[in-house]
């Protein structure tokens, strides 16, 4: 009995061996985190909006985009490997981006291209952090954020001196 006892426990510690000690713990942790809470950022100003893909979507999407690169990264994969890893992760999340996409029927109106592209950037921030990129998917948050934020006001200010 407590042969297979140890046994159990010896399979159990090798099947969680891929965080081996802390410090990869909080590296993967921080970069989950970062991942989620940047995409939340830009889903909830989507959300403010009445935008259909909002702050669990964005963070979902942040997150996912983050695991599908740490994965390769911890199972050692090459580089190359990697790049087919983001060519498929950014095809994929196009295709999640174009279900937000409605275009009327006359063909004239298209909506969702704003929440399409956030969730394509969504992404690409989510890989940066993945990667390890942290300084890079903060700066990239922000600058959307901006772009989601502020540019609409200065459209606004235009327009009303332009009537």
């Amino acid at each position: 009995m407590e042969v297979w006892l140890d046994e159990i426990v010896n399979t159990i510690r090798d099947e969680f061996s891929d965080l081996p000690d802390i410090a990869g713990v909080t590296r993967i942790t921080v970069r989950l985190l970062l991942a989620a809470i940047l995409g939340g950022l830009l889903g909830f100003e989507r959300e403010q909006k009445g935008k259909s893909a909002g702050l669990r979507t964005h963070m979902l999407v942040a997150l996912g985009a983050a695991l599908f690169v740490l994965i390769p990264q911890q199972a050692g994969v090459s580089d190359a490997d990697l790049m087919r890893v983001l060519q498929g992760l950014i095809t994929g999340v196009g295709f999640l981006g174009a279900g937000t996409i409605i275009k009327s029927a006359g063909g004239e109106d298209v909506k969702g291209l704003t929440t399409a592209a956030g969730i394509w950037l969504t992404a690409a921030i989510g890989m940066a952090a993945g990667l390890g990129r942290e300084a890079t998917a903060i700066l990239s948050t922000l600058l959307a954020l901006f772009i989601l934020y502020v540019i609409p006001r200065f459209i606004l200010i235009f327009e009303n001196r332009i009537k």
